[in-house]
């Protein structure tokens, strides 16, 4: 007698009949199972078109296929389904562009579409020539096929997946990758003009004490800026030129808005990258520059003269203003700042054996009608350029040909007579660091009864003119200090 464990766990006497007729239920039973779960798995089979019998199965395609790739080749199914149910062999666009690795990139539109356009790096074989010239495709890396749509791409990737290639069609296409360009674009110009609306807003926040207020002041106190006023604003590339743009959108736009503004960007010959960094700088600071061409380097480069940045300087004058002009403005604005003008009043005394300074607004006399102002007078340079690293801004320092090699800001300017009375004041300031304002305010409170002599609209006069008279018994003292 044997023993069976039943659900309750007691053991039960079994004879030996029985257990002959339970193992011949048990084995007809597991028959019928194994034969219904192989009917199943048939069906299955040809549900999935895949022929489990004869010798042109798909099965032994994929063989075939893998052993032509070679041992270690990744091996992408082509029946093979993603988990987004796109297939295997295809990928977007945007898949491609984020593969890390080297792959080979080929256009199989015509020979006329494929040089209108493609992605950058593809070479070109037509459609219907791809699969007969499959040995010219790598097999140690992946292959992406790019067509108008996706559908011929897509045809000639399943084929040459199934022969062992790691080949993938782009999905929708050119198309796609126009729409792809598009996308990015827009996405660069949006992050463009967040970083714009980030630059003004330190104009007017984190600069304001040193800059805005600064250049307000100046444009109040010395009368810049007239109702009805049409203004050309001359930029050049570097940072004065630029933050000077910058500060007038920022007061049209939150002034009284009684003017109006052009922004000229003259082209004397600037070389590619200088050109370059201008336009890219004017873009992303949201400046609508227009441009015009002049041969200015030119004609000063085949000139031997001493000084050439004095004969480049006029002759760029000159163009702003005729360009001006013809645009209806009746001003122009150049970016010299405070720095500027107490160099000059220096440079005129030193070098020039004169006392005069770099004012804030003159009359054109070759212009009539017209103006120079000067908005940045009592800005200094060192807040303009604190205002650039800050906001990572990086401009040309000087684009002429004789001064290339510190010609992006950060370079030094070296070997001019200003560069010289840039070190004079640097050293000044060490014991004395009052002496900027001081030479500013030196041409604010000059006293003619104390100079030996000066001129007026061209005409030198001299102390000698009015000293006799002064010492007579019944004159009044015309200098203060007559007894000295």
């Amino acid at each position: 007698m044997s023993q069976e464990i039943n659900q309750d766990g007691m053991g039960q006497s079994v004879s030996a009949g029985e257990e002959k007729r339970v193992d011949r239920r048990t084995s007809a039973g597991d028959e019928k199972n194994v034969d219904r779960r192989t009917s199943a798995k048939d069906e299955q089979s040809v549900d999935r078109g895949i022929s489990v019998t004869g010798a042109e199965t798909s099965v032994e395609k994929v063989s075939v296929a893998k052993e032509k790739a070679g041992p270690g080749r990744k091996f992408p199914v082509a029946a093979e389904e993603t988990d987004s149910g796109r297939r295997a062999y295809v990928r977007t666009i945007e898949q491609m562009m984020e593969d890390p690795r080297d792959k080979c990139l080929i256009d199989v539109r015509s020979q006329e579409e494929f040089a209108k356009d493609t992605i950058e790096g593809a070479g070109n074989i037509f459609w219907e020539e791809v699969v007969e010239r499959k040995e010219e495709l790598p097999l140690d890396r992946p292959v992406y096929l790019l067509c108008y749509s996706g559908e011929h791409s897509e045809e000639v990737a399943r084929d040459l997946s199934a022969l062992g290639y790691e080949i993938y069609s782009i999905e929708h296409g050119y198309q796609a990758y126009i729409r792809y360009q598009l996308s990015r674009f827009m996405e660069k110009e949006d992050r463009v003009a967040d970083r714009t609306r980030e630059i003004e807003r330190s104009l007017i926040k984190k600069f304001k004490k040193d800059i805005w207020c600064k250049f307000t002041r100046a444009i109040r106190e010395y009368g810049m800026i007239q109702d009805g006023d049409k203004i050309a604003v001359c930029i050049s590339g570097g940072k004065d030129s630029m933050i000077m743009a910058k500060l007038f959108q920022e007061l049209l736009r939150h002034g009284k808005q009684n003017f109006s503004l052009e922004f000229l960007l003259m082209n004397p010959g600037y070389n590619e990258e200088n050109y370059r960094r201008i336009t890219d700088n004017a873009r992303l600071l949201g400046i609508p520059i227009r441009v015009f061409e002049s041969s200015i380097y030119d004609i000063v480069a085949g000139e031997e003269i001493e000084n050439p940045c004095y004969l480049c300087a006029r002759m760029r004058r000159g163009h702003l203003y005729a360009k001006a002009r013809e645009l209806g403005c009746n001003k122009i604005a150049l970016g010299h700042h405070f720095d500027d003008v107490i160099e000059t009043i220096l440079m005129g005394m030193l070098y020039g054996g004169q006392i005069q300074t770099m004012m804030p607004k003159v009359h054109s006399t070759n212009f009539q009608g017209m103006e120079l102002i000067r908005p940045l007078y009592l800005v200094r340079e060192a807040d303009i350029i604190h205002w650039a690293r800050y906001n990572d801004l990086r401009f040309i320092l000087c684009a002429c040909r004789l001064t290339d090699s510190c010609s992006v800001v950060g370079g030094a300017e070296t070997g001019s007579k200003r560069a010289e009375i840039k070190a004079l004041i640097r050293e000044l300031k060490k014991t004395n660091p009052y002496v900027e304002k001081n030479i500013f305010r030196s041409v604010e409170n000059v006293n003619l009864q104390t100079v030996i002599a000066y001129k007026e609209q061209g005409v030198k006069h001299s102390f000698l003119d009015w000293y006799e008279k002064a010492g007579r018994p019944d004159s009044e003292p015309c200098r203060p200090d007559s007894e000295s």
